[in-house]
Order: structure tokens, then sequence, then C-alpha cells
């Protein structure tokens, strides 16, 4: 008997106004998988995060996330049902604290004693967080802006994570802390769906993955395979 996947996306079709950006896309991710999605900088590949999250204002086809239509779904009813969304450029709220920015992320916890043990997994995987939690986030350093974006989306415990260019605009050596997170993260049992410009390390930290081109699904497999594509390698690796 096949298990149903957690994410499943059919024929999706999305746009602003007259732009059709995503033409007839189908992706799924199943529980506990880590999945990427490649492709150029107008591929198209933030819109289908963004659709997913029902943040973009023309969309047709099939999303279901754990039996239920998206469609149907405000954007924050998608986030109560287990979806955080890590948007590109990270937007951090810059005149509240690291913490209050924390604290926003976990709007659908049911009681106040949740959120410290959330807040402790929270720094226990971004240790720099604790140190400068009272701390304004608009004061901080992009790699621990994006922390605290990551963070936030973590406090509200979800089953799916959705990752948007994570890695953009980052120094070397915080893009590969930013690495280990994210293994860890999917370690500790979340589900991620990451987009990343950065190829190599999309293939690196992801099981399986899709390739992107304008708009259009053109190839998917697990992430070892596509890393030794030949078109793969050309076009983003090269190679």
């Amino acid at each position: 008997m096949s298990v149903a996947p957690l994410l499943s996306i059919e024929n999706l079709n999305a746009g602003y106004n007259e732009v059709e950006v995503l033409h007839g896309v189908h992706l799924r991710v199943f529980e506990g998988e880590f999945v990427c999605i490649i492709g150029a900088n107008t591929a198209g590949k933030s819109t289908i995060l963004r659709a997913i999250s029902r943040q973009v204002p023309r969309v047709s086809g099939s999303l279901q996330f754990a039996g239920t239509d998206l469609s149907t779904r405000a954007a924050h009813q998608v986030s109560a049902l287990g979806i955080a969304h890590v948007p590109e450029g990270r937007q951090v709220f810059p005149d509240m604290t690291v913490e209050e920015n924390l604290l926003l992320g976990a709007f659908t916890a049911r009681t106040a004693s949740d959120l410290p043990a959330r807040m402790q997994d929270v720094f226990t995987l971004f240790p720099r967080l604790l140190e400068r939690r009272q701390q304004l986030a608009g004061t901080l350093s992009g790699g621990e802006q994006q922390m605290v974006a990551v963070g936030r989306a973590l406090m509200l415990k979800p089953k799916l994570l959705l990752l948007d260019e994570p890695s953009h605009g980052l120094a070397p050596k915080v893009v590969e802390e930013m690495h280990d997170a994210f293994v860890e993260i999917h370690r500790r049992g979340t589900s991620i769906l990451l987009v990343e410009q950065n190829v190599s390390l999309a293939l690196d930290v992801a099981t399986r993955g899709y390739v992107l081109e304008s708009g259009r699904i053109t190839l998917e497999g697990p992430s070892a395979e596509l890393n030794q594509n030949p078109a793969v390698r050309a076009a983003y690796l090269g190679i």
C-alpha cells in the first residue's frame, strides 16, 4: 500500500496579474523528506513556495497538504496547518528584539507553557541567538537575522518548513553554518522544501530534488543523481 505524500502539487499554474510564472508544475514532498528546487534566478522557484503559503494572487491546479486542500485556505490558516515559510530576504522585524521576533512565530501554540521549550530548541540550534535575545533584530548581522528568521519559523513546530534562498547574501562561513542547521532540523524530524540558487549547497543537503526552468519542472530525482547529471552540472555547477 502506497504512502500518501505530505505535500502534493498537481498541474500548478500561478502568476501575478497578467503574468503567468508557473506552468503545470507537479511536485511532491513525503513526510520526513528533504526536497530541493533548483533553477535560475527567474525560473519561478519562490513562486512555488508563495503559492503553497497562499501569497500568490492567481493560482490554479491542486495543492494538497496532509489531505487538506490549501487552495481553500487563507495564509494564516496554512500556517496553522503546520507549514512554516522562511521568506527570501529574511524579513525580520527590525525594531523588535530577537526574543520578540521568535515569539511571533509561536502564534499557534495552545498554551504559554509550550513556549520555553520551543525557545530552548531554537537556542540549542542557534546558540548565538541566546546571546542576542534582548538585542534589536535590526542591529544583527545578515547571518544572525537569517537565524532569527529560521528560528521564528521553527517556533511554529512545523510539519513542513519552506526555505526560500536562505544562503542569499551570506558569507561562505555563515552559509556553512546554515547548511549544518538545516541538516539538524531535518534530522529532528521536520520535512523541508528548500528553494536555493546555490545548487551545490541544495544538492548536498537535500535527499531529492527538482529542476525548474522557465516555470516548468524539467528534471527530478535523487540529489546524488541530479548532481551527476551532465545538464545540471553544465548549467548550474559550472562543470
